[in-house]
């Protein structure tokens, strides 16, 4: 089991600017993505014995890290706004590009079921097989959602 919590922690470490990338996405603030990361890093310690195999800590880790970003939209049942100026400063830190910001903007209004399969095939770089896991449904739910997202991205993007 010290073994296991280890992979988990080295994992983490490893990843935090990712996982921290994708609780911003859904909480729009910076505290409060903190917060997620951090409930997501207790709640998979807590839980650590259920991860029956360590080759499998990314796919286990992300999904309580989505679940833990959709309990934070429901707690706050309202719609999450954020300056766009913090927006501007989190991503200049990230060196993105005017266009890669407008994007940005354009995934935000997505539902949280087609925006989290865009965060993480895009902006995490996931296989649909990862992705599917994550998010407990088959792959051709994520090629569906995938594909519904992008074609509700393009049609936004043109007008």
């Amino acid at each position: 089991m010290q073994e296991v919590q280890e992979i988990l922690i080295n994992y983490v470490k490893d990843n935090k600017e990712k996982l921290y990338r994708v609780a911003f996405s859904y909480s729009k603030n910076e505290e409060e993505a903190l917060d997620i990361v951090q409930e997501a890093i207790t709640k998979a310690l807590k839980n650590i014995n259920k991860l029956k195999q360590t080759e499998y800590v990314k796919t286990w880790f992300y999904r309580i890290l989505i679940n833990e970003c959709l309990q934070y939209i429901k707690r706050n049942k309202r719609i999450i706004t954020c300056e766009l100026s913090e927006i501007e400063n989190q991503i200049e830190s990230k060196n993105m590009s005017p266009d890669e910001l407008d994007v940005y903007n354009y995934v935000q209004n997505l539902n949280e079921k087609l925006k989290t399969v865009i965060i993480l095939r895009y902006f995490e770089d996931m296989k649909i097989s990862e992705i599917a896991k994550i998010t407990k449904t088959n792959e051709n739910t994520v090629k569906s959602r995938l594909y519904k997202a992008l074609k509700i991205l393009n049609t936004s993007m043109r007008v």
